[in-house]
């Protein structure tokens, strides 16, 4: 059986990872949906689809699951999102997500959603973890070291300070 997980992973935090871990209890296969695919360089989305593809793959590469990462390009009308997703990717048959507006577009499709319980929510945050690389705190323990690699390779810290610098300047103009 084929299950389905989304998120934006901007970036894949051990929170994701830990989420994965469950979900391969669950199903035979995964198909891991990077949400906002055409996001990037913002603050709030700095990594790029393929970027987020390399992060994920490389981080769940040691769970012991067929994984599939497929990008999903946002859609600006809920009631087709769930047919835009399953146009994207291989067929599934459970959902899994916390986010409650997706919860309720992937029901009303009449596909089941399972849910599991945050794990170490107060910092395993993708808007903490962005934080911390702009100020220059730890995030380094609170992602795969996959990730951290990634990061470091595609120069993603120091493209989200300079986003950040942008934005602060946008905002006092």
């Amino acid at each position: 059986m084929r299950g389905f997980y989304i998120g934006r992973f901007q970036p894949f935090h051990d929170g994701h990872l830990h989420m994965v871990e469950e979900i391969a209890a669950e199903v035979d296969e995964l198909v891991l949906g990077i949400g906002s695919a055409g996001d990037s360089h913002t603050t709030r989305n700095p990594f790029t689809a393929g970027e987020r593809v390399m992060m994920v793959t490389k981080a769940v590469e040691d769970v012991d699951i067929t994984t599939y990462v497929v990008p999903i390009e946002d859609l600006e009308r809920n009631s087709v999102w769930v047919s835009h997703v399953q146009s994207m990717t291989p067929a599934f048959r459970i959902a899994y997500s916390n986010n409650p507006l997706v919860i309720r577009l992937f029901e009303e499709a009449g596909v089941e959603v399972r849910q599991s319980p945050m794990f170490r929510r107060d910092v395993l945050e993708g808007t903490e973890l962005r934080e911390r690389m702009i100020h220059d705190r730890d995030w380094q323990t609170l992602v795969p070291e996959a990730v951290v690699g990634v990061i470091e390779e595609t120069g993603g810290v120091n493209r989200i300070r300079r986003i950040a610098e942008t934005d602060t300047n946008d905002d006092s103009a």
